[in-house]
């Protein structure tokens, strides 16, 4: 399906590059079922920005409000998203915002931040710091200003902390070149940046992985492998993130929100984070994109996603020539290579 191609793409830049996880990450492959619409009638997405919540369990529509109430108890929340579309974020925008007003012992978690970069976002939330300063000197993904400006101001006014999950881009993207010998190339510091254990592995994130590099692009089976071990470090690195947070707030509702890929399914980071903690009630929201607003839709597929996903317009089509397309994917793994992945410059 089209949706898909185009989404599959973003992700595979992403990862192929290693610089930064900043596009889409969506479904690994095209549901193998017939879509089911809603059990009720059926109402259209009216803009770019509406969403549609569904309980899995149940195939019941939910509002904002229902959504807070059922997840109160839930120890840690992963909110999935498309990182472009700002359906995801308002919705997140207004979920977190309800789940405050119920349970205010709340802490933000984002893959958005990098662990190396946690002192200057602390700078930001403490006042030390302006706006500009965090953008530029973090620096912040391109669409923080866009789509998660809100969220970090929610968490300021709220004196609510926020972590910053992920493993430093630039180590994930040498681990994708050099694979599991670069880890000898980091200092102490920087060894801290990442997970303990950066490599844990889950069979049935490994096959859908690898499904979707193989939908993407031809690589050597080496090259899967260490493409492989670098979006294992970001899971691995964002779920010990969350643990050693819930270690030291037990009391606290931690919400997390990261590219669908790393979530749905209950794989990924949320696989990671049950392996390190098996008592912590988790629940997983996933994303839906559909291709007709005025019907939207869903597949049997997605109801295996997580607890609960939310329908969001489709993003426009990103390429169209396929030459076009090329060339700029050609320019990036241009500039990617030009990085090196030397001790002193990881």
């Amino acid at each position: 399906m089209k949706k898909h191609a185009v989404q599959l793409t973003l992700l595979f830049s992403t990862v192929a590059f290693f610089t930064g996880c900043q596009t889409l990450q969506k479904n690994s492959s095209p549901p193998s079922s017939t879509p089911t619409y809603l059990e009720q009638s059926v109402v259209p997405l009216k803009h770019a920005y509406d969403f549609h919540i569904v309980e899995t369990a149940t195939q019941q529509q939910k509002n904002i409000p229902q959504l807070a109430r059922s997840l109160k108890e839930f120890d840690v929340i992963f909110i999935g998203e498309e990182h472009s579309n700002h359906a995801s974020h308002l919705f997140q925008m207004q979920l977190l915002s309800e789940l405050y007003t119920q349970r205010p012992k709340q802490i933000l978690s984002l893959e958005m931040f990098n662990r190396d970069q946690q002192e200057k976002l602390n700078r930001y939330l403490d006042g030390e710091v302006g706006e500009v300063y965090l953008v530029y000197k973090t620096p912040t993904w391109s669409n923080y200003i866009a789509s998660y400006r809100p969220l970090v101001e929610h968490a300021k006014q709220h004196f609510v902390p926020v972590v910053a999950a992920n493993a430093p881009s630039d180590i994930v993207r040498c681990i994708g070149r050099e694979g599991k010998p670069y880890l000898d190339k980091l200092t102490e510091e920087e060894r801290n940046h990442i997970a303990k254990n950066p490599f844990l592995d889950n069979e049935a994130y490994r096959k859908r992985y690898m499904e979707f590099v193989e939908e993407m692009r031809k690589m050597s089976e080496e090259g899967k492998e260490k493409s492989y071990l670098a979006q294992l470090t970001r899971d691995n690195t964002m779920a010990e993130s969350i643990y050693q947070t819930w270690r030291e707030h037990p009391e606290s509702q931690i919400i997390h929100l990261n590219g669908s890929f790393h979530s749905d399914f209950y794989l990924g980071t949320v696989s990671a984070l049950k392996a390190l903690a098996p008592q912590l009630n988790i629940a997983v929201i996933a994303p839906v994109a559909v291709e007709d607003n005025q019907h939207p839709n869903y597949s049997d597929e997605d109801l295996t996603r997580g607890q609960y996903i939310y329908l969001i317009p489709e993003q426009p089509e990103q390429y169209v020539d396929r030459n076009y397309r090329q060339k700029n994917h050609k320019a990036m793994f241009d500039k990617a290579r030009q990085k090196q992945c030397s001790p002193d410059s990881p």
